[in-house]
């Protein structure tokens, strides 16, 4: 796997395209790793309007950005490590389930209990740190998520409006009861720059 140095401040929708870009002509595994400035992004098959608080959103100056993957709503910002992988593998599930288990592999290398789960997501002691998605292009496939390390929790909670029974599926009340930041996990690691680090280190190996 090949890492790609993208430049750092974009919008979320240059990341996007840039996975497309690279996709054109992809002759081995690239992966590349960036940070947003806050934004709701909801999957190809969603309803915005029952997914996302938008007044929330609009007050905060938070943007919201549908994706071409399928999967579920999910809220970055610069505590949110995003991945992205780009394969010339057209198996689309054969490389979801590799991506997977590859960031999987990387945070149980750093100490941490993270499980893959059958709903493309990754858990840390029962709770999520990962969502991911992907979408198969005639050539190549493209996977991408989430990794909150330091994610504003509160933001989260008030701008993605998930449906009771989404959440009774899980067994909580909220989506914050969910998910986890791992910053406090991690005592070695003191920010999210050295945390891609790592990321970058250990899938190039």
């Amino acid at each position: 796997m090949k890492h790609v140095d993208v430049p750092k401040g974009q919008p979320l929708q240059w990341y996007l395209d840039e996975e497309i870009r690279l996709a054109q002509n992809v002759e081995e595994e690239l992966f590349f790793c960036w940070t947003v400035e806050p934004t709701v992004i909801y999957g190809r098959h969603q309803d915005v309007q029952a997914e996302v608080n938008l007044d929330y959103c609009r007050a905060h100056d938070i943007k919201v950005v549908q994706r071409k993957s399928g999967g579920g709503c999910v809220y970055a910002d610069k505590g949110n490590l995003m991945l992205s992988l780009i394969s010339p593998d057209t198996h689309s599930e054969a490389v979801f389930e590799r991506f997977l288990g590859a960031v999987a592999d990387v945070l149980r290398s750093l100490g941490l209990n993270a499980v893959t789960t059958a709903h493309n997501d990754i858990l840390v002691d029962g709770r999520k740190v990962s969502g991911n998605a992907c979408y198969a292009l005639p050539n190549a496939t493209i996977v991408h998520g989430t990794l909150l390390y330091d994610v504003d929790l509160d933001a989260l909670e008030k701008a993605i409006t998930p449906s009771e029974s989404k959440l009774q599926k899980h067994a909580v009340q909220s989506v914050r009861q969910r998910v986890l930041n791992i910053r406090p996990l991690l005592r070695d690691i003191r920010n999210i720059e050295e945390l891609e680090k790592q990321f970058i280190q250990i899938l190039t190996e």
